[in-house]
């Protein structure tokens, strides 16, 4: 084979190696998703319908799950001053893993003003993988803390995911039913199963070490070629 044919050959490799890479990388899915509602509150059972919007994002060994709320749900019979509402909530896991997450988020940062909808901060968690595969995360159950009361807020439509991810867990352990972890933002730690080992790679890092070693591959080849090549060259050269 020609050098400018043996080029050509194996930059179509290189091309064809980078494709793979991309259709190795990361997906995800996120839909807003309606909620309904159904709270327990001090003064009786109330109602409500929101649409949820969770967003996970790459965060070192782990991905930082936000959860919004896009309406108010449940009200009070008294104004709230500034820091007087508490929120939290639960994410299920599905999928290659299983469980539940915790998220939180801030107080309110303005009066929320009588028999009003109560809009929520947005909440938010660690959410580190343990199984390697397509986890969704479903709006679970929401807490709201204010004035020494608690009101409970608990799906009753079964809504669907708001966000699916693939994820690798350390070791690339294959997939199948394990356990969720991962921590709201006051830091405290949510296990539904033993081990707290953190992984050291993810989706990305994954196809970013395949990339390197085929490239790495393709350059010794093309080295190679191009040094018997001119080996050969030079041998006709002293005949």
């Amino acid at each position: 084979m020609s050098y400018p044919k043996r080029t050509a050959a194996l930059a179509s490799v290189a091309a064809l190696a980078g494709s793979v890479v991309l259709m190795a990388a990361p997906a995800a899915n996120a839909e807003v998703v309606n909620v309904n509602y159904r709270c327990e509150t001090p003064i009786g059972v109330k109602t409500a319908v929101s649409p949820i919007d969770i967003e996970g994002v790459e965060d070192g060994a782990g991905y930082k799950i936000t959860m919004s709320w896009q309406k108010g749900v449940s009200s009070s019979p008294v104004d709230l001053g500034k820091g007087a509402m508490n929120p939290s909530a639960t994410i299920k896991l599905g999928g290659a893993d299983s469980g539940t997450l915790n998220v939180t988020g801030p107080a309110n940062q303005a009066t929320v003003p009588a028999n009003t909808p109560i809009k929520i901060n947005d909440l938010s968690g660690t959410y580190t993988p343990k199984k390697t595969g397509k986890v969704t995360f479903t709006a679970g159950v929401l807490t709201i803390k204010a004035l020494g009361t608690t009101t409970t807020c608990t799906p009753t439509n079964s809504p669907g995911p708001s966000l699916s991810l693939d994820v690798t867990a350390a070791g690339g352990s294959g997939s199948g039913s394990g356990s969720g972890s991962g921590s709201g933002s006051d830091g405290t730690q949510n296990n539904s199963g033993a081990g707290d080992e953190l992984p050291q790679t993810g989706p990305e890092d994954s196809a970013i070490a395949l990339g390197t070693l085929g490239g790495t591959v393709l350059l010794v080849g093309a080295a190679g070629a191009l040094w018997l090549t001119r080996r050969n060259q030079a041998a006709r050269v002293r005949r």
